[in-house]
């Protein structure tokens, strides 16, 4: 990533220095200083004059070193495409050297060239590399390669902050969040024409305020003498908005450049000149970056090189209030790569962008959360906040929305700031409420009871629908009633996975004073015998005179039009009686809530919504009479109109039985 860079310049770890010391070449010094001061724009440029040159066969070798060289350049240019084009180019003459191959590895990664970068770390290992050098690439490879690493943030470009060249590290002044700095890089920034870290111009602080409408207005430079030629960025506020701390590179000619954590107070609307944080007292060249104050004001957060850490920039932080001597946030956080950008949320959590950590490519977003025991876990952010370039800079305002800045997608190398947002979820439930012939019960009251505390009530409209909005992890029982129809409940709960769900359910009334058919009761042919097959229907029945202990019932039992009425009404009336008996017998329940009826032929079905779903041929509506069943041109169809005649029925007579 350009811009990080530009304000963290890294030590040059041991593979590189080795890589570089490896393949010193004649007429390379200037390029080789520019290099190893920092200056990687400069460096490539010049370093590319030269590759251009050597094209006699003589000059392979020396072509070789040049292109490791201007992959390192390109790393730390962010441009991992042109990164790995001259390392396999190097590499057509030293395909044994191992520590190229991981450099593939991690610029393939940064491509997001996931499998091809597993094959070229397992290249690494396989020819004698370190292992531990490999095992975060590789890992983070096959987190973006199982595919099920996106998260539900929503991610887009934020157009108005973003303006000609590099934007990135935004920070809230106050609690507000009505106010917005971040670093630039433009064309109107106060910093030279051209860094030799990035070719851009060094960065200042902008700044932006949110209109009444809600948008962000036009960046402006921040008021006052924060900026200057030197690179100025990463700003950070205390609570109140009132101070500003902020990393500053010092740039010499012939020096490394130097980073520093200023600081700066607000007064009449202006910032003051700022002062250097001393953070510790020494006249070494260690490097201070990155601040971030704790929501409290009580501590700041920093990236720093100096001894005491684990390899590369570690996070440290001081009291601000006491001073004393930074500590380091530990190894559960820091690692021998780099660990930059923190910032803090509360006092158990902040997140930070780290390539030490598994990762998609480049740096990553991490988020760090205490446990109880005072330590900390580190998890990756994962797509889309993460990507297979640099991500870094993350900033929250109100929930879970804020601001980060990314490389992705940049050709030319420029970070810009994107705008995140985690939606809230939306869990509901639809149903219908229906009575046991699935006509629709209008203004059936709902209740829904959650184990969160949660006591809504809803109506179903005149199609008997209706709906709620649920929450993740919650027991929920319903109630639905109506006039003239038993209650009926249900139990169910959420799911606690984060993703949007939608639950259905279906409330069946059983009616009062209407006779309703039961279901798959069977009898020997031409007798009142119960076929076993009957029981599972009969002991449900059982079950709603067990739940509704006040209810009385009539059973009713008719046949076909096939067949005499004194031949068919002692029948069904056997038939009817078989099932009370059952009930009385074999379930338990007390004779005096059951009453039997046969009634023959002489009550042939309507076709209500349910047998119109279940037999098509019949609309609904019609009454199967033995003249319209005769008029059926299809012997099946006749068939099909005597089965759904020969039922049987229960009819709630009561409900006050004590």
């Amino acid at each position: 990533m350009m811009t990080w860079r530009n304000l963290v310049i890294l030590i040059v770890s041991a593979a590189s220095a080795a890589a570089v010391t490896a393949c010193r070449t004649t007429g390379t010094a200037a390029a080789d200083a520019q290099l190893e001061r920092g200056e990687y724009y400069e460096a490539q440029r010049t370093y590319r004059k030269i590759y251009n040159k050597l094209t006699h066969p003589r000059q392979r070798q020396q072509r070789s070193d040049i292109a490791v060289r201007l992959a390192q350049c390109y790393m730390k240019l962010n441009q991992p495409a042109r990164a790995s084009q001259m390392l396999r180019n190097a590499m057509r003459h030293r395909s044994d050297d191992v520590q190229l191959q991981l450099m593939l590895a991690q610029a393939l990664q940064q491509e997001g060239k996931y499998a091809d970068a597993l094959k070229a770390y397992q290249d690494y290992i396989g020819n004698g590399g370190n292992h531990e050098d490999a095992s975060a690439g590789m890992a983070g490879c096959r987190l973006a390669l199982a595919g099920d690493s996106p998260t539900r943030y929503r991610v887009t470009r934020a157009k108005t902050l973003n303006m000609n060249r590099s934007d990135y590290s935004p920070a809230f002044a106050g609690r507000d969040f009505d106010r917005i700095y971040f670093t630039s890089t433009n064309r109107y920034s106060a910093g030279t024409d051209a860094s030799g870290i990035t070719g851009q111009k060094n960065g200042d602080i902008w700044m932006a305020d949110r209109n009444e409408r809600g948008e962000w207005t036009r960046p402006e430079p921040a008021e006052g003498s924060i900026n200057s030629t030197h690179d100025e960025g990463t700003p950070a506020f205390t609570p109140d908005g009132q101070t500003m701390y902020f990393t500053r590179a010092r740039q010499e000619a012939t020096e490394h450049t130097g980073l520093e954590i200023w600081v700066s107070h607000r007064s009449d609307a202006r910032w003051s000149e700022p002062e250097p944080l001393e953070i510790v007292k020494t006249d070494s060249l260690y490097n201070f970056a990155h601040p971030a104050v704790s929501p409290d004001g009580r501590w700041l957060y920093f990236a720093s090189d100096m001894p005491g850490g684990y390899g590369g920039y570690d996070l440290w932080r001081i009291s601000l209030d006491r001073g004393g001597t930074p500590s380091n946030l530990g190894d559960r956080v820091n690692t021998p790569a780099d660990e930059v950008f923190p910032y803090v949320r509360d006092d158990s959590t902040f997140y930070f962008s780290s390539d030490g950590h598994p990762g998609l490519g480049g740096l990553d977003i991490f988020k760090a959360s205490k446990t109880d025991t005072g330590n900390w876990t580190v998890s990756n952010m994962l797509a889309p906040l993460n990507s297979p370039a640099d991500d870094f800079g993350i900033v929250f305002g109100s929930g879970e929305r804020g601001f980060f800045s990314s490389g992705r997608g940049a050709t030319r190398g420029y970070d810009h700031i994107y705008e995140f947002e985690l939606p809230d979820l939306h869990i509901a439930l639809t149903g219908y409420v229906t009575d046991t012939e699935e006509y629709a019960v209008p203004g059936a009251v709902i209740r829904l009871v959650g184990d969160d505390g949660t006591d809504r009530r809803t109506r179903a409209r005149d199609d008997g629908s209706f709906d709620f909005t649920l929450d993740r992890g919650v027991r929920y029982a319903m109630l639905a009633a109506a006039e003239g129809f038993l209650n009926a409940r249900q139990e169910f709960t959420t799911d606690t996975t984060a993703e949007d769900a939608l639950y259905g359910v279906a409330f069946i009334l059983a009616p009062v004073n209407r006779p309703m058919v039961v279901e798959n009761i069977f009898y020997d042919y031409d007798k009142a015998t119960l076929r076993p097959e009957s029981r599972l229907a009969l002991d449900s029945l059982a079950t709603v005179m067990r739940e509704n202990p006040t209810i009385t019932i009539e059973l009713s039992a008719h046949t076909d039009r096939i067949g005499s009425d004194s031949y068919n009404l002692p029948l069904s009336e056997r038939r009817a009686r078989a099932v009370t008996d059952y009930l009385i017998n074999e379930a338990g329940i007390d004779a005096r809530r059951l009453s039997s009826k046969g009634y023959g032929k002489s009550r042939p079905m309507t076709v209500t919504p349910r047998l119109a779903r279940q037999f098509p041929q019949f609309q609904e509506g019609t009454v199967l009479t033995p003249e319209f069943i005769a008029s059926l041109d299809n012997d099946d169809d006749r068939n099909a109109a005597d089965q759904i005649n020969r039922r049987t029925e229960f009819e709630i007579t009561s409900v006050d039985f004590y």
